[in-house]
């Protein structure tokens, strides 16, 4: 396991100083406001060869041999004057050989995210730099509605129907069931939080609500992945965007992969019974600054734009609820938004259902082609590992589609396709300041979709523009670093910052495995295809930042390529053109994702799909999946609606089998 002796940690505070510098202004160091035991935390949740990889990468940058990567003086890092430092550095970001600019995004990401994303107690005047107010006074504390298991010895349990995962799948699932009466036991592997424990800090809450503490990436770390992990798993996390699946990916779901349910009346009457279950509703109509330039620079264009549905209730146009709004991806601390953790979970705990939260599954456990239970840890509040057994009759998985291949795989399955057609939609940030104050981190994270490109050259294939949260930490990670004042500078103009996302349908996906002690690993790669369709949506975005009046447009390429306006028209088009002529591998510029999709397709060749139609594995009786995971590919939209009524559509199927008592009978 990782861990930081006394020369590591004195070589990451010299490192936070290069990234984060002082400036005249009196602006604090990034040693001054980075944890090195959140750093240290934080690379203790990746798989193993990550964890050696970078304390190596550490280690180098004590050796006199450091100078041998970027020309300079056989000197450690920290025997370096701060003008090599920052050279160093910048070597590394253009470097030619991949692992080098993998090292330096990876220490720049920790560095500037700890900085910036920090708590307001330990860092105040990183914030006040740039004019970032921080989330509201907590609000009061109340009972949590729920009450979970608390294991304190060895417990064996024993259920109908053993849930993995609470989110948008496992949380339908549970509740559904629940209510039509069967036993229902609900493992969630991150914690339960609610109201003031959604402190809605950064740093704080990526570490508590987000699968690795928010650092969860590809192997090549090019990629980074947010994927929520705690109970309500992403509707817990999501920017409330409640996305109808397009009929055109129904209909191709339904004719590429033999899955005709897709596009019957009961597929439907399940996504407007979640619909209605979570308070699916465009009534709010209230945009932040960068949500209305959206709209404003696409209408100016001729280009349809649309209120985003959101689930959301409750809401008045007062300033408190505008504000609130933009913390929600940091957990909800008021109730308003409608995930499953106010919906679906609290019905199937009303109505019997025992939910276990900081629990991880190890396997699920299989007798003779059946699935019987699983077996578990769970980690108590003083940090104490219990383990845990279940003998369910049934068990759906509902991880996530990075988890639940991973967990499939630790517990023998061996399908040829698990695993694989990994899809992310891949996204891109475009930012761009404006004269006038945008404060982009208040109001709806997302309340505004252009959909011009999202069937790009008769395909099915294209990218959405939306918009993203855009609080310090996660804007520091996604903006370029040329050098230490450059990136200080830009972020202290984040007020007047707006930013665009330019989300990617993925055509052609990737691979989750597992590593010798089954952590999940990721690799992908962005095609060529796909990152073809994403450059013509940069290139859209940018020009409507242009129509809505932004002075300067900034490309989401690691060079920063700068477009410059003069009431309303691009002076130097020239850089846009380039664009696709830039070197576009990995860690040359910043990759996120915030859906993850299709590792464990369903569809009607049980040869290359793991899942049937009704989601039980083709390996394992009684073993179901309900996630993104189960998609037969992406679904181009926020996956969440249609995760929740493919897991409604799946619990209806479950209910109608056979009897809880005939399967009991059955077992052996």
């Amino acid at each position: 396991m990782f861990s930081l002796t006394p020369a590591r940690s004195a070589v990451l505070l010299a490192l936070a100083d290069t990234f984060i510098p002082p400036l005249p202004d009196g602006s604090p160091p990034g040693s001054a406001g980075v944890s090195l035991e959140k750093l240290e935390a934080a690379i203790r949740e990746q798989p193993e060869g990550a964890q050696a990889e970078f304390g190596q990468l550490l280690d180098l940058l004590e050796k006199p041999v450091l100078g041998l990567t970027w020309f300079g003086p056989l000197k450690p890092f920290r025997k370096l004057d701060a003008e090599q430092r920052e050279h160093l550095l910048q070597s590394w970001a253009t470097s030619k050989l991949p692992q080098l600019r993998k090292g330096f995004n990876a220490l720049r990401k920790l560095c500037v995210l700890l900085y910036y994303g920090g708590s307001m107690a330990e860092m105040p005047a990183a914030w006040g730099f740039v004019g970032y107010p921080g989330p509201d006074e907590k609000p009061v504390d109340s009972p949590k509605p729920i009450h979970t298991l608390h294991p304190t010895e060895d417990t064996v349990y024993e259920c109908d129907v053993l849930i993995i995962g609470s989110g948008a799948g496992g949380g339908v699932v549970a509740g559904e069931l629940a209510e039509a009466g069967f036993d229902v036991l609900v493992i969630e592997k991150g914690p339960y939080c609610h109201g003031c424990d959604f402190t809605q800090r950064e740093v704080d809450m990526l570490g508590t609500l987000y699968d690795a503490k928010g650092t969860l990436s590809t192997q090549d770390g090019s990629i980074g992945i947010l994927a929520g992990s705690c109970l309500g798993g992403g509707t817990t996390v999501n920017w409330a965007g409640a996305f109808r699946t397009p009929d055109y990916v129904l209909q191709e779901w339904a004719r590429e992969h033999a899955a005709p349910h897709f596009t019957t009346l009961e597929f439907k009457e399940s996504i407007n019974a979640v619909a209605r279950t979570i308070g699916v509703n465009t009534n709010y109509a209230r945009h932040n600054g960068q949500n209305q330039a959206l709209w404003d620079g696409s209408t100016k264009l001729g280009q349809e734009v649309k209120l985003i549905p959101r689930n959301e209730k409750g809401l008045t146009d007062s300033d408190a609820h505008f504000r609130s709004l933009g913390y929600t991806s940091l957990g909800d601390a008021h109730g308003i938004k409608q995930g499953t953790l106010n919906t679906y979970l609290l019905t199937a705990f009303e109505h019997g259902a025992r939910i276990l939260a900081d629990t991880k599954v190890d396997r699920v456990t299989i007798s003779q082609g059946r699935a019987t239970g699983a077996v578990a840890v769970h980690t108590t509040a003083d940090g104490r590992q219990i383990p845990i057994n279940v003998k369910a009759r049934r068990v759906v998985v509902a991880g996530g589609a990075i988890q639940t291949p991973a967990l499939l795989l630790r517990s023998g399955l061996k399908h040829p396709h698990l695993g694989r057609h990994l899809h992310l939609h891949p996204t891109v940030v475009v930012g761009a300041r404006y004269p006038h104050a945008m404060n982009s981190w208040h109001g709806p994270s997302m309340s505004v979709v252009n959909d011009t490109y999202t069937m790009l050259h008769g395909t099915n294939f294209g990218a959405k523009l939306e918009t993203p949260p855009t609080h310090p930490g996660l804007l520091s990670m996604v903006l370029p670093w040329l050098s230490g004042r450059q990136h200080h500078e830009l972020l202290r103009d984040a007020s007047h910052l707006g930013s665009f996302i330019v989300l990617t349908r993925d055509r052609d996906g990737g691979r989750v495995s597992i590593d010798k002690n089954g952590a999940p690993l990721i690799d992908y790669t962005l095609s060529e295809f796909d990152r073809a369709n994403m450059l013509e949506g940069v290139r859209a975005a940018a020009q409507i930042h242009v129509a809505a009046g932004a002075e300067k447009v900034y490309l989401p390429h690691g060079t920063l390529p700068t477009l410059l306006t003069k009431d309303g028209v691009l002076q130097n088009p020239d850089v846009l053109d380039g664009l696709p002529h830039l070197s576009w591998k990995s860690n040359q510029f910043g990759l996120y994702s915030a859906h993850q999709m299709s590792t464990c397709r369903m569809g009607g060749d049980a040869a290359t799909h793991p899942l049937k139609l009704n989601g039980e594995t083709v390996e394992v009786q009684n073993l179901f999946v309900a996630d993104g995971s189960a998609f037969p590919a992406c679904s181009g939209v926020n996956p969440m609606l249609t995760i929740m009524a493919l897991a409604h559509f799946t619990a209806q199927g479950l209910k109608a089998g056979r009897p809880v008592a005939a399967q009991a009978a059955a077992m052996p």
